[in-house]
């Protein structure tokens, strides 16, 4: 491969949302009515990819991971190649079914529960990458925590993600990480050992508290310097370059010199929100985007609240998204958070 990489290829989870817009979040045994049915892109390099695609990115973009031989499946290549992914590397099985998630929105509040069949996603392991056969200059890989195979242990590396993650880096790319908000006490367990094999760490203010341990949220408060703490922690657990850390009021990055950068979220007007889904995915492939590109933090963030901010105008993953230029637009119209 040539040693000028160029373009982003985002691997991990490859997910159909069925999103479904509902009156009220129920009681159990209790009943809510459904509004809407909607399907939509899923996973953090199916979301990640489309994102950059509407965005314009100007290089290329690949995918790889596993899905199933079925409709879904079919939909997800489909979808790629309509707007110029390349899907060499998205591979197919017959042992398993298209991973799905049922994405149960509450129209008044855009507050969404995921419902989530893990399918083809559980069996992808090592085998399926080979980063001799790619160009790109980074490698995205998400979730972390939602990925069976990889999130099992390794003897050598601590967990089978942080395998390939070092064999990205080994073959000459760079590598950001994205994580799944699940429930659970396996955030330590799972994320630190790949943050050595890191360069941007991406997740927002509930993970980096869950791997950390430092609690930067209490209720509706976000305690900005217990921020700084868990953001200076995930350097020292080896993350090379940055973490960027997103939430409801904005996005932070943090890197080895010690410089903070942070920036606000736009400020949407009442009825604005149509959904939450996909707005983390949404801010990170802002930030990859002026990553790539080489601007400057204080831009990639900005590139990253604006494409969060476009995404929130609809109730799936990415139909909100629209060009670089038009999401920008929305902060400039609105106005952004201090």
């Amino acid at each position: 491969m040539s040693t000028s990489r160029n373009g982003i290829l985002a691997g991990g989870n490859w997910i159909v949302d069925a999103v479904k817009i509902v009156d009220t979040w129920p009681q159990q045994d209790a009943l809510a009515n459904i509004l809407s049915t909607t399907r939509g892109t899923g996973g953090s390099p199916f979301n990640v990819l489309v994102d950059l695609a509407i965005f314009g990115a100007p290089f290329p973009l690949e995918a790889v991971g596993l899905i199933g031989e079925d409709e879904n499946g079919r939909w997800i290549a489909e979808r790629c190649t309509e707007l110029g992914i390349d899907v060499r590397a998205l591979l197919s099985t017959d042992a398993a079914p298209t991973s799905y998630t049922d994405v149960v929105t509450v129209q008044a509040t855009g507050r969404r529960t995921f419902f989530h069949a893990r399918g083809a996603n559980a069996l992808l392991e090592p085998s399926h990458f080979d980063f001799s056969q790619t160009n790109a200059r980074l490698f995205h890989l998400g979730y972390l925590l939602l990925l069976d195979k990889l999130d099992g242990p390794s003897s050598t590396h601590g967990t089978i993600g942080a395998e390939v993650l070092a064999a990205a880096q080994a073959a000459g790319l760079k590598t950001s990480i994205d994580v799944v908000s699940e429930d659970s006490d396996r955030f330590a367990k799972v994320v630190l050992p790949a943050l050595p094999h890191v360069d941007l760490c991406v997740m927002n203010e509930f993970e980096a508290e869950r791997v950390t341990g430092v609690r930067v949220r209490t209720g509706d408060v976000l305690d900005r310097e217990a921020l700084r703490r868990a953001m200076a922690k995930l350097l020292e657990a080896g993350v090379r370059e940055s973490v960027v850390v997103h939430f409801p009021e904005g996005g932070a990055a943090l890197g080895h010199d010690g410089v903070l950068h942070d920036h606000g979220s736009v400020r949407l007007p009442d009825g604005y929100i149509k959904g939450a889904a996909g707005a983390g995915d949404a801010f990170t492939a802002g930030v990859l985007l002026g990553w790539h590109e080489k601007q400057t933090m204080a831009d990639a963030l900005r590139y990253g609240v604006c494409a969060a901010a476009a995404n929130l105008s609809d109730e799936t993953c990415t139909g909100g998204l629209r060009p670089l230029p038009d999401c920008l637009a929305i902060g400039e119209r609105f106005g952004f958070r201090g």
